[in-house]
C-alpha cells in the first residue's frame, strides 16, 4: 500500500501486526507527453507497484462504453483508437501486496531453431494513464533479476536510466510474443472490464493442431459499494466450428473483493483452439455488498493467430 504525502512518496508495507515506512523517492509531475523513455521509474496508479519502463507499445484499444455514447449520438460504430502501453518490470519485494498476478508472464520465444514455452516473471503491461513517474532516493530504486541485465545507469540523463543492448536484443528476439495489439474496455454497473489478448503460438500432432493464447483481465470497481465476484461464464467460439461453454466459482481460484480500498483485480490466463482463430466473450455473476447480484459483461475480443508461428511446449 502506498501513500503519498506532499512530494515525498512513502512505501508503507503493511504486515501482519507491523507496519514499516519507507522514504524511497520523490514524486515527478505527470508529463502531458507521448510516450515515456526506457528506464522511467514509475509507481502504479491502480496497484501502487514500483515500476520501470522497458519499452513502448502502441495498442488500438476498444472501449465499448465509448462506442455506445457514440452510437447513441452519432448513429454508427466507432474504431479502436490507437493509446500508449508499456512493458514494465514490477519491483519484487512489491510482489506480495498488490493484488495481480506478478509470478510470471509466458511468452514463446525462438531459440534458433527451438521454440518454447517461458515465463518471466515480474512482466507487466501498463497503459500511459497509470504512469506515475517518479525519482528515486534509493540506490538500487528496483529489485528485479532483469534491471541490472537490461539497464545501465547514466547519472545525466533523464531518466537517468538507459537500454543496454541486451534489451535491445531481447525485445527485438521476443517481438511476437511481447507484443500487445488491442485492448478492450467494458463497463457494467461501474464495473470495469478490460481484456488483452495475447497470441502464443501453436503445436501439431499426428491428428491436429492446437492454437494457444493469453489473455489478461483486469477488474475494476468505478463505483462506491463494494463489490465481489462470484462466478465466471465464458463463450468461446471457434473458427472450426464449435461453441464451448465454461462455467465456475470465481478466477484463477478466488472469489475478489473489489472496494474503495482496493478497487481492482488482474489475473491472466489461458486458452487453446483446434482452429487458427475464435471469439470468446461472457459474463462474471458480481454481488454488491447490499446482496444485489448481477452480471458483469466481459466485451468480446478476437482470437487470431499470426503465420508461421509453430512452436513446441518444451519448458516453462
Amino acid at each position: 500500500m502506498f501513500k503519498h504525502f506532499g512530494r515525498s512518496n512513502i512505501l508503507c508495507i503493511c504486515k501482519r501486526s507491523y507496519v514499516r515506512l519507507v522514504e524511497v523517492g520523490l514524486i515527478n509531475p505527470v508529463k502531458h507527453i507521448e510516450k515515456y523513455e526506457t528506464g522511467q521509474l514509475f509507481f502504479h496508479r491502480i496497484f501502487g507497484y514500483r515500476g520501470v519502463i522497458l519499452f513502448p507499445w502502441l495498442a488500438r484499444v476498444y472501449d465499448r462504453d465509448v462506442v455506445v455514447k457514440a452510437e447513441n449520438a452519432a448513429g454508427k460504430d466507432v474504431k479502436g483508437k490507437t493509446h500508449t502501453y508499456y512493458q514494465t518490470l514490477i519491483d519484487e519485494r512489491d510482489c506480495p501486496f498488490i493484488r495481480a498476478q506478478t509470478e510470471a508472464v509466458t511468452f514463446l520465444g525462438n531459440q534458433d531453431t527451438s521454440r518454447s514455452l517461458y515465463a518471466i516473471p515480474g512482466l507487466d503491461y501498463v497503459a500511459q494513464e497509470d504512469i506515475l513517474p517518479y525519482t528515486a532516493t534509493e540506490k538500487q530504486p528496483l529489485q528485479h533479476e532483469l534491471f541490472d541485465k537490461f539497464l545501465m545507469y547514466y547519472p545525466n540523463k533523464d531518466p537517468p536510466f538507459g537500454a543496454q543492448e541486451t534489451l535491445r536484443s531481447w525485445q527485438k528476439k521476443n517481438h511476437p510474443w511481447l507484443e500487445l495489439s488491442d485492448v478492450h474496455k467494458e463497463t457494467t454497473e461501474n464495473v470495469r472490464v478490460t481484456v488483452i489478448p495475447f497470441y502464443m503460438g501453436y503445436r501439431e500432432s499426428q491428428t491436429n493442431s492446437v492454437y494457444w493464447w493469453r489473455y489478461c483481465i483486469r477488474l475494476e470497481n468505478l463505483g462506491e459499494q463494494s463489490v465481489q465476484l462470484r462466478e465466471r461464464h465464458w463463450r468461446i467460439f471457434s473458427l472450426s466450428g464449435t461453441l464451448e461453454t465454461v462455467r465456475g466459482r470465481g478466477v484463477v481460484g478466488q472469489e475478489p473483493v473489489l472496494s474503495k480500498k482496493s478497487p481492482a483485480f488482474q489475473y491472466s490466463s489461458h486458452v487453446s483452439l483446434q482452429a487458427p482463430s475464435g471469439h470468446m466473450w461472457g459474463t462474471f455473476r458480481m454481488e454488491r455488498e447490499d446482496g444485489h447480484l448481477f452480471d458483469c459483461r466481459i466485451p468480446p475480443f478476437s482470437l487470431e493467430s499470426k503465420p508461421d508461428d509453430k512452436v513446441t511446449f518444451n519448458t516453462v
